[in-house]
């Protein structure tokens, strides 16, 4: 899934104005990237054959809102007296004081000469004013929103194998996932990882053979194993998966994923049809069908105990205790018991 881009106002305008909204880190970074790549190949293009060194270039000022005044941003967005533009990305628009939004506002309605403004915001209420005033003004808007459906993950994966000319097949896709976890920065990473060191299309036995491992014993599988109840295989998957690098922050988040899918599919009836229930849960069909499979044993009090588990596990391998392994181990051990808790008391 990649960032979208609303621009009815033509190229030269958007090269010297966007407004980028939304929570999504790496797109951000990369809508950011971008339009800092645009407006510093306009500057020099606008000087070719001139001769002079300093006209052509751009001076980047990228700065966080927070804090900033009207007045220092009027002093950043003037081009130098020596010549060349003035790119100013202004981060977290939405920290924004009023007087600041009002000097936004202004710049972009009435911008200097070899000025480009970027500005970047949440998406949020706050100073929600101000991303309509400067789209109003001829900024070119780039939306940005967090990755949250298994679906849109899916899409960004595709997009990014399809961008760097290479193709994937939904189990590759999936398998992916299972291996690397939800993180758009890590997939990306992934996905480069595997243009550069494979052939063909990816598909789920690349997926496997490129980590070794890693897609059959990630935090997910240790997470599955010990919310089925079945101990040594929660165990046996834990240490492999630390043992081929698994960060053991990342095995805490899974098992806190999976306790809330959980948590989410009980949570509804289980007369309802899967595929009508994967738009309001954010989760495939297969993956509330695998839950309900899951849930067979569980009652809330378990699962409240199991996530208090969790929890306590998060802090330990966070810095609080002396072992990771043994927080680890400690907290899967206590997920089996409040279910098999469970099972003992119907």
């Amino acid at each position: 899934m990649a960032a979208r881009a609303s621009d009815d106002h033509g190229p030269a305008t958007a090269s010297l104005l966007t407004v980028i909204v939304g929570e999504e880190e790496l797109l951000v970074e990369r809508a950011v990237s971008a339009a800092v790549a645009l407006a510093t190949a306009t500057a020099a293009g606008s000087d070719d054959g001139a001769g002079d060194g300093a006209a052509g270039t751009a001076d980047v000022h990228d700065i966080a809102a927070a804090g900033l005044t009207a007045g220092e941003l009027a002093a950043l967005a003037t081009p130098s007296l020596f010549g060349g533009a003035s790119v100013v990305v202004i981060r977290s628009a939405q920290d924004a004081t009023a007087s600041l939004a009002g000097g936004l506002t202004r710049l972009a309605r009435s911008p200097l000469p070899e000025m480009f403004l970027v500005v970047t915001h949440s998406g949020g209420a706050k100073n929600k004013a101000l991303v309509a005033d400067l789209v109003a003004a001829g900024a070119r808007r780039v939306d940005c929103p967090t990755v949250k459906r298994f679906g849109d993950r899916m899409d960004f994966l595709r997009a990014e194998f399809r961008t760097a000319g290479r193709k994937a097949d939904e189990s590759g896709l999936r398998a992916l996932l299972d291996a690397v976890g939800n993180d758009l920065r890590d997939l990306a990473a992934a996905c480069s990882q595997l243009v550069a060191d494979t052939t063909g299309v990816v598909n789920q036995a690349v997926v496997a053979r490129y980590y070794h491992g890693r897609a059959e014993a990630t935090g997910f599988s240790v997470a599955d194993k010990a919310c089925e109840g079945n101990l040594a295989e929660a165990l046996e998957q834990l240490r492999w998966a630390l043992a081929t690098g698994t960060s053991p922050v990342l095995i805490t988040s899974a098992l806190a994923s999976g306790l809330r899918t959980l948590g989410l599919v009980g949570s509804v009836g289980r007369g309802l049809n899967p595929n009508a229930l994967a738009a309001d849960l954010g989760m495939p069909p297969w993956k509330i069908d695998k839950a309900r499979q899951q849930l067979r044993g569980w009652t809330a009090d378990g699962l409240a105990q199991a996530h208090a588990a969790v929890a306590e596990a998060d802090v330990q391998v966070k810095g609080e205790g002396a072992s990771a392994a043994y927080a680890l181990e400690r907290a899967i051990t206590t997920i089996v018991a409040s279910r098999g808790a469970a099972q003992r008391a119907d």
